[in-house]
């Protein structure tokens, strides 16, 4: 029989061919297949033709034979509007980063690996995935002739960028050419979304710090103090002009700002947006000193080009912050009549908070983790039933945020991530990848709550079961990084970069590390990555009454991943010697998972930080739980906040940098 078999397998080889024979793995359905005839496109694809034939008859209109689509607003924030999302529109690609760019003959994407596999899901064949983000120039250069003018929104640039551009195509013959009416959206038309038309609101005086008129004092005094002696200060990122006005709204997802631009002078404020929007409330809040140099202006969100164009006429000079300032409003303004800088001075003002806005900031915290602790303690419960998967999990803990008292909704989308998902640091769970949460896997879930007196953020990483030796060590040296950089003490005005390291100095013991920054500034009721407060080196100094969250990880590709995240306050330290020194207070207040920790290689400094760090979780949260009637939650506070038993102490399984080491790296950071 086996004879047999044998003989028409080889019968078929001859008549069908190898291939059938030996037939190929399934292909994946899910991706796009350009290179047959007709090409397989899958369900999930748009149909571009149509938006890229009008967008070319719109390049002819202007003579251009490139057009520049990037994936950004205005105002150059992390997140953007429906209305913004112009390459997604383009394209169908939704990825949160990649540019398009458009020739009369060819259209491509760029973007980096992250999001390839989605590309190839999102796009028809009317569409090249170019996998090098900075290869855009070249591909440009490659693609036109000499004379050639590329086209580009300038408000959609920033100063940067542009000069990234110009710089790159110079001695090319190619000719960048700002068109300030975006081609995108004469093609987009009627399909586009309209303008958010909620009311815009302002921030009751009882969760501020300062009204905005006193705001308005004090940025004045700054710029008479300044030695250049700006005539006007211009607001370009939409955090300003929220900050300077005291104003709300709900134009960008999980961000509670509205489009607007500012402009304050010695005698004048201006605030452009869409007037329409502006209450009565609003109205009366802002001009109740009218006429006069406490009066606001409203004017229309379109004119802030045009009313720069006339305002730089006369003798003056205008402030700008070039990290949030796009080219479109720079561009107007001569380079006489130029101050730019790259911190702008209401970002920097605004990341110092006052005693106030400490203590709104912490008792947000405090409202935030009985959240997280009633869905650590629902995790607890359920998990072992195996009816709890990522997505659901993440529905949970922010509705628990939505019961909390002055709850305005997740300040970023819940990062919940079992077991190999969490490997990536900024997993996004989905119909298609939701993985059910079992007690062998560890657990990480990021997520955070917007608040009218704060923003949060926090990341606990869990495990149910029996974790392995290594996922306990990584854990462990994880929070002992955590540790040493909240317990540190360091001289005033230091740069977050400079002491990072301690972050990572238990990881890098025993080779290993993470892959992203420690840690980002956090404010009051705005952004989650609240710039330019943290750790990078495009961070300011440290400065008494910042916060910034302090989040070391470590990620195993395929297995799990961890990070343990705090916010924390600067504060001054209490010194043996009296000086001018800085320390970390955490006004986070969930506690860690001892079932994780293994104090065997903690010495006795960082046992004492958590009992401490315990001690204080409890003396605020068991009060809190109490009140507001969740006793199983407060029972798991107190199980989850018991003293760690000192086990075995290596007083000495730290290794810290040697001092002459770190007064090295900061004398050179900081050029002394």
């Amino acid at each position: 029989m086996s004879g047999l078999l044998w003989i028409l397998g080889i019968f078929t080889f001859l008549q069908h061919g190898y291939a059938a024979a030996f037939p190929k793995e399934p292909r994946d359905t899910t991706i796009r297949n350009c290179s047959i005839s007709p090409p397989y496109i899958p369900p999930t694809v748009k149909n571009s033709t149509d938006g890229l034939n009008r967008l070319r008859q719109e390049m002819r209109n202007h003579n251009i034979s490139a057009y520049i689509i990037p994936s950004t607003d205005p105002h150059l924030g992390e997140y953007i509007a429906d209305q913004e999302k112009r390459r997604q529109w383009m394209t169908g690609f939704t990825g949160s980063a990649g540019d398009a760019v458009v020739t009369l003959t060819r259209a491509a994407l760029f973007t980096d690996s992250r999001y390839w596999t989605q590309a190839e899901r999102q796009m028809d064949c009317n569409w090249e995935l170019q996998k090098s983000v900075s290869e855009i120039v070249f591909w440009i250069l490659q693609e036109g002739t000499s004379g050639d003018e590329i086209g580009f929104d300038p408000f959609l640039w920033s100063i940067n960028e542009w000069e990234a551009y110009n710089n790159s195509f110079e001695g090319s013959g190619r000719i960048l050419r700002s068109i300030p009416t975006n081609l995108v959206d004469k093609v987009w038309g009627s399909q586009r979304p309209p303008l958010p038309d909620n009311d815009i609101y302002f921030i009751p005086e009882n969760f501020l710090g300062n009204s905005w008129q006193e705001k308005v004092i004090q940025i004045r005094n700054t710029m008479e103090a300044h030695p250049q002696k700006p005539t006007a200060l211009l607001l370009s990122a939409l955090e300003e002009t929220a900050w300077l006005f005291n104003l709300r709204g709900q134009d960008i997802p999980y961000n509670p700002f509205f489009y607007s631009y500012g402009m304050l002078t010695k005698n004048s404020i201006s605030l452009f947006v869409n007037v329409s929007r502006i209450p009565d409330t609003v109205r009366n809040y802002l001009s109740i000193n009218c006429p006069g140099s406490m009066c606001v202006q409203f004017i229309e969100y379109e004119k802030v080009r045009d009313t720069l164009i006339d305002y730089v006429k006369g003798d003056v000079k205008v402030w700008i912050g070039s990290q949030y300032t796009n080219y479109g409003v720079y561009e107007t303004i001569p380079a006489d009549k130029l101050l730019s800088e790259n911190y702008s001075l209401i970002m920097i003002t605004k990341s110092i908070k006052n005693e106030k806005e400490q203590e709104l900031l912490k008792n947000c915290h405090i409202r935030d983790a009985v959240a997280v602790i009633e869905y650590l303690n629902w995790l607890e419960k359920n998990v072992p039933s195996n009816t709890v998967t990522e997505l659901s999990g993440a529905h949970y803990v922010d509705g628990r945020r939505a019961k909390q008292a002055h709850s305005k909704g997740p300040s970023f989308e819940t990062i919940s991530a079992g077991g190999l998902n969490a490997a990536l640091a900024h997993y996004s769970a989905t119909n298609e990848t939701n993985r059910r949460l079992t007690v062998n896997e560890m657990y990480l879930v990021d997520s955070g709550g917007q608040y009218l007196d704060g923003t949060t953020d926090i990341t606990r990483t869990v495990h149910w079961g029996k974790p392995t030796a290594f996922e306990k060590e990584a854990y462990t040296r994880v929070l002992m990084g955590n540790i040493e950089l909240s317990r540190l003490v360091f001289p005033q005005q230091t740069s977050g970069r400079v002491i990072e390291v301690f972050a990572r100095q238990a990881l890098w013991e025993v080779g290993l590390n993470y892959g992203h920054g420690t840690g980002h500034g956090i404010g009051n009721f705005f952004a989650v990555h609240e710039w330019p407060v943290g750790f990078q080196s495009s961070n300011i100094a440290l400065f008494k009454g910042m916060f910034s969250s302090i989040e070391p990880g470590y990620y195993h590709d395929g297995y799990f991943g961890i990070r343990i995240e705090d916010i924390v306050l600067v504060v001054e330290a209490d010194t043996k010697v009296p000086g001018k020194y800085l320390t970390f207070e955490t006004v986070t207040l969930v506690p860690y998972d001892r079932n994780l920790i293994d104090v065997s290689i903690m010495n006795d400094a960082q046992i004492r930080y958590v009992d401490k760090y315990y001690e204080k979780i409890r003396r605020i949260m068991l009060p809190e739980l109490q009140r507001q009637g969740l006793h199983e939650e407060y029972r798991w506070l107190e199980r989850n906040t018991e003293p760690l038993s000192p086990g075995t102490i290596v007083t000495a399984s730290l290794g810290l940098l040697s001092a002459s080491l770190i007064v090295s790296v900061f004398l050179q950071q900081t050029g002394a």
